[in-house]
């Protein structure tokens, strides 16, 4: 749960390197908080609920928008990438495959143009 405080606290944060944990421990909690939220629009019989676009989990999705790519920009940045490759994602399936390739690399080993090495526990403190 750190890392998807941690995240969120980093809003509008589009400098800098992020772990692959940070970034999919982030992912998951928005898949589990987004299946709750869905379940709770269908309950309460929210318009849209039955299509998965209820209100509540519309909000929500909307809240954590500019986070996800935020995060996502710093996870491009920490492999040596610019954050403009997000726009790739637009591109239907090729452009989220190559995304995902991505995602799942590890870090650059040394400091890169974007910052330090987030693994290297001297450049960094994710305590909270």
């Amino acid at each position: 749960m750190n890392w998807y405080l941690h995240v969120l606290k980093n809003y509008a944060v589009f400098k800098g390197r992020a772990r692959r944990q940070e970034y999919w421990y982030f992912f998951l909690f928005n898949i589990i908080i987004s299946i709750a939220l869905s379940m709770l629009d269908s309950a309460l019989g929210n318009p849209g609920a039955g299509e998965g676009a209820g209100i509540i989990g519309t909000i929500y999705s909307l809240a954590v928008l500019v986070p996800s790519i935020a995060v996502g920009v710093r996870r491009l940045h920490d492999i040596g990438r610019t954050g403009w490759w997000m726009l790739i994602g637009l591109i239907p399936l090729i452009g989220l495959l190559v995304l995902l390739y991505f995602f799942v690399q590890d870090s650059q080993q040394a400091a890169n143009e974007y910052g330090p090495n987030p693994k290297d526990p001297t450049s960094i403190n994710l305590t909270m």
